[in-house]
């Protein structure tokens, strides 16, 4: 695995950018963790699940930007929780447009005040992600305009691996993988039916096989 240097890691009190975050610590590498509100239901409980994964002294490092407004008028089931109990949801109607470049974008500008020249995300390239903004070929284009650019490099360390290799890392590095959250559509409790429960369950389930 590739050399890391101090920058910002994009978290979410999910099970990828927690295990990223101890993967720095292994290493002994200091980093920024950043937390992005741009408006999604679950924000709430991803804030309060990063609380609980960190360990303290990471805890009162962490950093809160607030984008909300750019999505309020959004139909998107990641944005406006719908009742599972009686509407079903497709992988369709949790799309946000340009939801992952304007992350990265804020991320790096975000990582220039403070001097650093390196943003770190947990993507994984296994979500059922059919936008233009989740392909290999767009995060490549992105980082390199954002290198050539504006000096930040945007670091993916994830994207090849599968979601059970990074949940098998997290239990090497004794991540507390049982305590993160990753659910697009529930807000609270993860409803084990959008794609990032599935890929979740998954791999929890080869964990324990």
């Amino acid at each position: 695995m590739q050399d890391f240097k101090k920058g910002v890691i994009l978290v979410s009190g999910g099970l990828d950018s927690t295990t990223l975050c101890y993967l720095f610590m292994k290493k002994c590498v200091e980093f920024v963790p950043l937390i992005i509100n741009y408006g999604q239901h679950c924000f709430k409980t991803e804030l309060d699940r990063l609380n609980k994964v960190l360990p303290e002294q990471y805890v009162s490092k962490i950093e809160i930007l607030d984008i909300s407004d750019i999505y309020k008028y959004s139909n998107s089931k990641f944005i406006k929780a719908s009742n599972l109990w009686e509407e079903s949801i497709t992988a369709d109607d949790l799309y946000i447009p340009y939801r992952n470049v304007l992350i990265l974008t804020v991320a790096a500008s975000f990582a220039r005040t403070l001097g650093l020249n390196n943003v770190y995300s947990a993507f994984i390239n296994s979500n059922h992600a059919k936008e233009i903004d989740c392909s290999n070929d767009f995060f490549n284009n992105l980082e390199s305009l954002l290198k050539d650019y504006g000096s930040v490099k945007i670091e993916m360390p994830f994207r090849d691996y599968s979601k059970f290799e990074v949940a098998k890392l997290g239990i090497e590095l004794g991540a507390p993988i049982g305590k993160t959250f990753s659910c697009q559509a529930s807000p609270d409790v993860p409803c084990g039916a959008c794609p990032n429960c599935v890929d979740r369950l998954e791999a929890l389930k080869r964990l324990s096989e």
